[in-house]
């Protein structure tokens, strides 16, 4: 079950409770029995454990380097222009 962090608007007390998903949200405060009781959303940790989460996890140091002169070359030969038109002879 998850746990929800609440906090009082009226007299700032705040705690932790497990609640299940279905379960409606608290919204009495038990310190001071206010009905200003919300929910405090704070970041989650969250933590990838297991091989391939890392750039270099899944590839040895030959095949990084070797993909990034491909990649070098790729883009130097996309934007070179074509040289058919200066071979080809003109037909008079």
């Amino acid at each position: 079950m998850p746990t929800y962090s609440y906090r009082c608007a009226s007299c700032q007390h705040a705690f932790d409770q497990y609640q299940g998903f279905t379960d409606a949200s608290l919204t009495v405060c038990p310190a001071c029995n206010e009905p200003m009781l919300r929910k405090v959303f704070n970041s989650i940790g969250v933590t990838f454990n297991g091989s391939g989460f890392y750039r270099t996890d899944s590839r040895s140091e030959a095949g990084a380097s070797k993909s990034s002169s491909t990649t070098s070359t790729t883009s130097t030969s996309a934007s070179a222009p074509a040289v058919a038109p200066s071979t080809a002879s003109p037909t008079t």
